[in-house]
């Protein structure tokens, strides 16, 4: 009985013990956090300038109507850290309403901040109207841009329905509902509808082109019949500002806007992508490093299109598939 009663004894000293250790453990960590905590701020207070950066916003691949980009431009233009904005672009375009929705948005966070595209790659159709949001443009000399004019497109399956033997019926409230169908040859009504949309839409972006770049009549009828640039031929014809890279669009920055030199350069992003942006990024990617290659991601991004086409009018820049 007595040994029993040492071992519960002594268990009892060794549970104070531990139970001591782990109360100055504690007290240590939560010193050594508050150390830390308050040589942070003394370290952010003495640099300063050091928390300042300059955003990069990535625009890539198809452009679709995104509402995480706008909250995206709403955070950067909000920020007090940052002090000016890169949107770097290579893009092919996409749709004229999520063109539409990159251009605006730029604009509105342009009115907070210093504001850069760079055109990293391609910036044609769509990608060239969200370049135009930004109150520079800054291109490497092999560079695309321009293809200023919208594109409304459409299977007419038509003939292979004849072929074999399906015919689709509809009752319409009026001839022009629903048209184009696809499933029958498109009347001259239709065609002539359709046409209008398209003339209406390529009227707004060719006023915004002539408005943000300062163009003359003569000036904009050279760049807008729907032609691919160079970054080198778009100089002069004032489709970019300067031909460069990252640092000198920042370098204007600096230069014009009075941002802090040597400010860091941090990447902004939405909170996720979708499968169909990534693949349109791969197969839409930075630049054209060869005419075989190029074409065969074409190719792959018209087939995985089928799966999930675009739909509504198109600011896009679409080299031909033919081999």
């Amino acid at each position: 009985m007595a040994a029993d009663a040492e071992l519960m004894a002594d268990r009892r000293r060794l549970r104070r013990k531990l139970t001591l250790w782990r109360v100055l453990t504690f007290a240590v960590l939560m010193v050594a956090v508050v150390g830390l905590g308050i040589l942070a701020s003394g370290r952010a207070g003495r640099l300063g300038v050091a928390q300042q950066q300059i955003a990069r916003i990535s625009v890539t691949g198809m452009i679709t109507g995104d509402s995480r980009m706008a909250d995206l431009f709403r955070r950067v233009g909000n920020s007090s850290s940052v002090s000016g904005v890169v949107i770097s672009i290579s893009s092919p375009g996409g749709t004229t309403t999520g063109s539409e929705e990159l251009y605006r948005g730029i604009r509105e966070l342009a009115a907070k901040k210093p504001t850069v595209a760079f055109v990293d790659g391609t910036a044609a159709s769509g990608g060239y109207i969200t370049a135009l949001g930004a109150d520079r443009i800054v291109a490497r000399e092999t560079s695309l841009v321009g293809s200023i004019g919208v594109l409304f497109q459409y299977p007419d399956l038509s003939k292979l329905l004849g072929n074999v033997g399906v015919a689709v019926e509809a009752v319409k409230s009026s001839p022009l509902k629903a048209e184009p169908s696809g499933v029958r040859p498109t009347t001259p009504e239709a065609r002539a509808a359709l046409q209008a949309v398209v003339n209406d839409t390529y009227a707004w972006f060719k006023t915004l082109v002539q408005t943000r770049r300062g163009l003359s009549e003569a000036e904009l009828a050279e760049v807008s019949d729907g032609r691919i640039f160079s970054a080198r031929q778009g100089l002069p014809l004032k489709l970019v500002d300067e031909l460069g890279s990252e640092r000198d669009a920042i370098a204007w920055m600096v230069r014009e806007r009075k941002v802090t030199p040597n400010l860091p350069v941090r990447d902004w992003k939405v909170a996720g992508r979708s499968r169909f942006s990534l693949w349109t990024a791969a197969a839409f990617g930075a630049e054209l490093v060869g005419q075989a290659e190029f074409a065969q991601s074409i190719r792959h991004a018209a087939s995985l299109s089928a799966q999930a086409p675009l739909q509504g009018l198109l600011a896009l820049w679409q080299p031909s598939l033919d081999r």
